[in-house]
């Protein structure tokens, strides 16, 4: 049998993140090779990340990532703790993901499966690629976006796309989304069996308030009006002048779309 060195099992350890003990039982499986050795325990982190999938991963972090003002990313990676999320293995790589993402597309995610893999057999939890969004300006358009960090990873991440609108603008409207965090561009994308929800709880509240009859749809109406300012964002009083509504700060700009990642939601 080849004598195992402990240079050669830390320099295993190092390589895959397996304990002493399975590093260097598996270097002797192999007869001190370390390529074989490293494979084996490739193939036995995916039974245990089987196992650590089940576990709950309502952490993580959110990278942003934008090409000028032509494009933008986010993208989402999920972990178990948020000790793992703002790990420096972690957050390069939801960083790289996102550069990828939004130089060539939402299918360069494939290219991380294997650094994800990684991730869980050397980080030891249920790590998995959460939503992936790009956003690419057309004629006309440009896209800006905004990313809030806390604990040393992105855990807020907004992409706005405008139309014959400025930089600054369309900066001031990503951090609005990110603070004000609504569902909904326009009322127009509400729903139909939202809106008819919620106008039947506006109704029976106000019943059971004794509201009069007569004055029942003029007050629903209100309420309704103020349900679209939460969820709604042309809707919504603006973070920096709430006097005004979105729609009302946008003067001749259109927001095209927006696009907004919170880390647990």
């Amino acid at each position: 049998m080849a004598e195992i060195k402990a240079a050669d099992v830390q320099a295993l350890r190092k390589l895959t993140g397996a304990g002493i003990l399975d590093a260097k039982k598996t270097l002797e499986e192999t007869g001190g090779d370390a390529e074989r050795a490293a494979q084996l325990l490739r193939e036995r982190g995916v039974v245990s990340a089987a196992k650590r999938a089940e576990r709950e991963n309502s952490e993580g972090a959110v990278a942003l990532s934008m090409v000028g003002n032509r494009a933008g990313a986010l993208v989402e990676l999920k972990c178990e703790t948020d000790f793992v999320a703002k790990s420096t293995d972690f957050v390069n790589t939801v960083n790289e993901i996102a550069a990828a993402v939004a130089e060539r597309g939402e299918q360069a995610v494939t290219e991380y499966e294997e650094m994800i893999s990684s991730l869980i057999i050397s980080l030891k939890e249920n790590i998995s690629l959460g939503r992936v969004v790009r956003l690419e300006a057309g004629e006309g358009e440009e896209v800006s976006g905004y990313l809030h960090v806390q604990a040393d990873r992105g855990v807020n991440g907004v992409l706005v796309q405008l139309k014959n609108g400025s930089n600054e603008l369309a900066h001031d409207i990503a951090l609005h989304i990110a603070f004000a965090r609504p569902t909904y561009l326009r009322i127009e994308d509400v729903p139909e069996s939202v809106v008819a929800q919620e106008r039947e709880t506006l109704e029976t509240m106000t019943r059971n308030e004794g509201k009069p009859e007569a004055a029942l749809e003029k007050i629903v109406a209100g309420r309704l009006d103020g349900f679209y300012k939460s969820i709604c964002l042309l809707e919504q009083p603006f973070v920096k002048d709430e006097k005004h509504r979105v729609r009302e700060v946008l003067g001749q700009a259109t927001l095209v779309a927006f696009a907004q990642l919170v880390v647990g939601e």
